[in-house]
């Protein structure tokens, strides 16, 4: 590895997380671990070493988190993952994180993935890679319901890993309703709201309620409001209240144009919220007259200096519907596989 040297005490991870948000996840990574050495921070990906063991770790802002093995800088794009795995037949790469496994984990597979795609290996590469992980494991191979997953990656910014997946989420793209926002990226969306003790918080649009969980789970707040016209959608969103805040949220069907007559008048510190991409449901609002409308609902009903925080796939139409807040900040992420933007407002007047 060039660079900084790997300490007997430290440990290196790699983690990945919705694309566009590395300053996000920066800052997170520095505020909680400020001795970690960030290695790599690329589109989605970040690798930073740090002596804090996994268990401690406590990030909810990745989609996963792997124990890296091994890194190779510079290998030949092509023949990247054939050329990590054969030092690994070869038993050159023999490291407690292969050997300690706890008592739940019995099995594994190998996934090999080339700039984030999925790609395959020889077939006898791949076989003779899983006898030398499950010598050194004792770990059985199981390509169809492993316990764990020992992963061959290659970046396209120019560096091979060989590592250990740590995370199993049971939230997965696939599991979650359409249109339900992961909760990594509603917890990154309820960071940038710059959380206080004395906040009083709404999601207009709160949907299957990820803003609302992770906000309530993870950051301080006085009161949170949740509303959306899906009854179906806001009884998973009730579910997902902390027992203990039940008393402190509020969970209403509503539409955002009578938000108004329920909330008072700049009363809110921070909106934090993923409204429709297209068309507002059961009406035929156009877009632009949609997203001006709800604008001037968020901005009456914030407090000065209150915050917006949005998910919107629309640039265009946002950065002319709000005279009266300021552009803090954008970020052009992928969500689902889609392109959108994060924007941050602030009122000013």
């Amino acid at each position: 590895m060039k660079g900084r040297g790997l300490q007997v005490s430290e440990f290196l991870y790699y983690a990945s997380f919705v694309p566009g948000m590395e300053g996000v996840v920066e800052e997170i990574v520095r505020g909680r671990l400020p001795e970690a050495h960030i290695r790599k921070l690329s589109e989605g990906a970040i690798l930073f070493q740090s002596s804090c063991t996994y268990d401690r770790l406590n990030f909810f802002c990745f989609n996963n988190i792997f124990a890296v093995i091994s890194l190779i800088e510079n290998p030949p794009a092509d023949t990247a993952l054939e050329q990590h795995m054969r030092r690994v037949c070869a038993g050159g790469e023999r490291n407690r994180i292969i050997g300690e496994n706890v008592q739940r984990i019995r099995s594994f597979r190998i996934v090999t993935f080339r700039e984030n795609k999925p790609v395959p290996v020889p077939e006898k590469l791949k076989r003779d890679a899983e006898a030398a992980i499950a010598r050194q494991s004792a770990l059985r191979v199981s390509r169809a319901l492993p316990d764990t997953e020992f992963w061959f990656l290659y970046r396209r910014e120019g560096y091979s890993l060989f590592m250990k997946r740590l995370t199993k989420h049971p939230v997965s793209e696939k599991t979650r309703f359409r249109g339900e926002l992961s909760p990594q990226l509603a917890y990154m969306l309820c960071r940038m709201s710059e959380p206080k003790h004395t906040d009083t918080v709404a999601d207009p649009f709160c949907g299957y309620g990820s803003i609302l969980a992770e906000r309530m789970k993870h950051f301080p707040l006085q009161r949170f409001y949740a509303f959306d016209i899906d009854e179906a959608a806001l009884g998973r969103a009730r579910k997902k209240i902390p027992p203990k805040l039940k008393d402190a949220c509020t969970v209403q069907r509503a539409e955002f144009h009578t938000l108004p007559g329920l909330l008072p008048e700049e009363s809110l510190d921070a909106i934090i919220t993923d409204p429709p991409w297209g068309m507002y449901a059961g009406t035929e609002i156009p877009l632009e007259q949609f997203y001006r409308d709800m604008i001037a609902v968020f901005t009456g009903l914030l407090k000065k200096d209150g915050l917006i925080i949005l998910l919107s796939a629309r640039e265009d139409i946002l950065k002319n519907a709000a005279p009266d807040l300021e552009i803090v900040q954008t970020l052009p992420v992928l969500v689902s596989g889609k392109k959108a933007r994060v924007f941050k407002f602030k009122k000013i007047r």
